[in-house]
């Protein structure tokens, strides 16, 4: 299977919270805290940060909750004027629900969207011939078990059942006039996470590994040519497209201490390998003459995550944190059908529980740092920020 992100890269078009189109706020306890959480974070919501802390839960942990990615990407040719993209707000969704029946024993199971992206340039964008609209949602079903192999160190693993869907149009240029092709698909594809949690000091200090592995999947769905000319119709009909996606593998290591009773410190680097996205491609298998790959050349990166919660009360935590998330792809092939930029993060959170229900709030303005593109026919400056809420409602005995 050729590793490239075909139909679903181009759909990636700006509105994922964290660089490429990875999305990693699966909790708002968790976004609070910039997303650090790999070492601690030991609630349900962990079947997602690290399997091993699901051990975390007394009994019975559920939370259901949602995000709000509010994006706002903006390009500007070399000298021409900023161009940018209409409100689309991207609402990820995210389940989870452990149960734990023996001391040492959990298992789980989260429903929720680790990739995905929405975004919609404006009508008269210069480069509208590369994207237009899109919109892709790869969502997981991610069964999960956990055992205490030792007081002081636990082991969780997982299975990862995806369903990605993808949707997008751009515009076409035709010699005296514009028409547009709208392209659809949908896959599944199947991948596995490991997990361990490490006791280094009682009380004090914990260290937490998780990796999650690479996954397949081959999109397949239909093209629809509009408002072609007469004399181009034989050279586009509608019909059948597919590509392949390999999404990323990626390793999270992180340390917490907790210096009080009641103060929370979390550190989280993590490696996300974007480097099996070397080309973006679309195939027509009716009709291979316009198939037209194009380069990409993604690297492996780190992004480093920094958070703390404080409880005020017994009741009531408040949050904070920092994240710094660079780009994978290098400036001569960054495109207005994947525009991305190194992000730097803010994050303030707050959460309350009565009894056994909790809500917890997040919220992050991420910043999109200047990001200069030399790409053949469409050279220029990549900038933005986003906002992103997060709201999760919990249940725990």
């Amino acid at each position: 299977m050729k590793k490239t992100l075909s139909l679903v890269a181009l759909l990636a078009a700006g509105s994922s919270q964290a660089a490429g189109f990875q999305i990693n706020t699966q909790s708002a306890r968790s976004t609070g805290m910039g997303n650090a959480a790999a070492a601690w974070l030991d609630d349900s919501s962990a079947i997602y940060s690290n399997a091993a802390n699901i051990l975390g839960v007394n009994k019975l942990d559920v939370q259901i909750g949602d995000t709000g990615i509010l994006p706002g990407i903006k390009f500007t040719p070399v000298n021409g004027t900023e161009q940018g993209q209409k409100t689309t707000l991207s609402p990820p969704p995210h389940l989870f629900a452990v149960y734990k029946p023996f001391d040492r024993f959990a298992v789980g199971v989260g429903v929720y969207t680790p990739f995905g992206a929405n975004s919609r340039w404006v009508d008269d964008f210069v480069g509208r011939f590369k994207a237009q609209e899109s919109s892709m949602a790869v969502y997981n079903i991610n069964p999960t078990a956990a055992y205490q192999l030792h007081e002081r160190f636990r082991v969780g693993a997982g299975l990862n059942i995806y369903r990605g869907t993808l949707e997008l149009k751009r515009a076409l240029g035709f010699v005296e006039s514009e028409g547009q092709v709208h392209l659809g698909g949908a896959s599944w594809g199947v991948g596995y996470n490991i997990g361990v949690q490490a006791v280094l000091l009682p009380k004090y200090v914990t260290m937490g590994l998780h990796y999650r592995s690479s996954a397949d999947l081959t999109f397949k769905g239909n093209a629809d040519f509009q408002n072609v000319p007469v004399e181009f119709q034989t050279r586009l009909p509608d019909g059948p497209v597919e590509g392949d996606v390999t999404l990323p593998a990626t390793v999270a290591w992180g340390i917490a201490v907790t210096p009080l009773d009641n103060l929370k410190i979390a550190f989280d680097a993590n490696w996300v390998d974007w480097s099996s996205f070397q080309e973006l491609a679309i195939e027509f298998p009716e009709n291979p003459a316009i198939n037209n790959p194009l380069p990409k050349r993604w690297r492996a990166k780190w992004n480093y995550h920094l958070g703390a919660e404080y409880g005020v009360t017994s009741a009531l935590q408040v949050r904070a944190g920092l994240i710094l998330d660079p780009a994978p792809g290098p400036g001569g092939t960054l495109t207005p059908d994947l525009p991305d930029a190194d992000r730097f993060g803010v994050s303030v959170g707050a959460g309350y529980r009565w009894s056994s229900v909790r809500a917890d709030f997040g919220y992050q303005f991420v910043s999109l740092a200047d990001n200069e593109s030399s790409a053949p026919g469409i050279s220029g400056t990549y900038n933005g920020s986003a906002h992103v809420f997060g709201l999760t409602l919990g249940y725990s005995m």
